[in-house]
Parts: structure tokens; C-alpha cells; sequence
């Protein structure tokens, strides 16, 4: 399963959800959503925009983590 992982940049970079819900400027909806990998796309547009917040490249927004539970 791939993985946003906005809340790890976040954390990395001292800033909150809140900071980044308004450089966002999208609704809090589908803000919190996207933040908690409970969405099933996400618009090119808005994985640059990400890039350019965190100063990073698309391959630092994402990771690939095992769905399956542990057994």
C-alpha cells in the first residue's frame, strides 16, 4: 500500500497540519483526509505543491508499507 507521508514531514520539519492546511488553501475535509491516507487519489498539482512546501522530491511524500496485519 503507498503511503503519504505528510505527518513525517511535518514533524521533521517543526510545522503543524495547521500550517500546512493553510498554505494548502483546499477544505478541511478533504485536507484531513489526505493527511490521514483515507483518500484514493491525489491531483498531480497538489503532489508538486507538496514538493515545493517540504522542499522535497515526490519519492519523500511517499512509501510503500505492508497492509497486511501482523500476525
Amino acid at each position: 500500500m503507498l503511503k503519504l507521508r505528510v505527518l513525517d514531514l511535518l514533524k521533521e520539519k517543526g510545522k503543524t497540519k495547521y500550517w500546512l492546511y493553510i498554505q494548502l488553501g483546499m477544505s478541511y475535509q478533504n485536507f484531513n483526509k489526505m493527511v490521514n491516507n483515507e483518500t484514493q487519489s491525489i491531483r498531480y498539482e497538489r503532489i508538486e505543491t507538496l514538493c515545493n512546501i517540504f522542499e522535497c522530491s515526490p519519492t519523500d511524500l511517499f512509501e510503500i508499507v505492508d497492509d497486511e496485519p501482523e500476525r
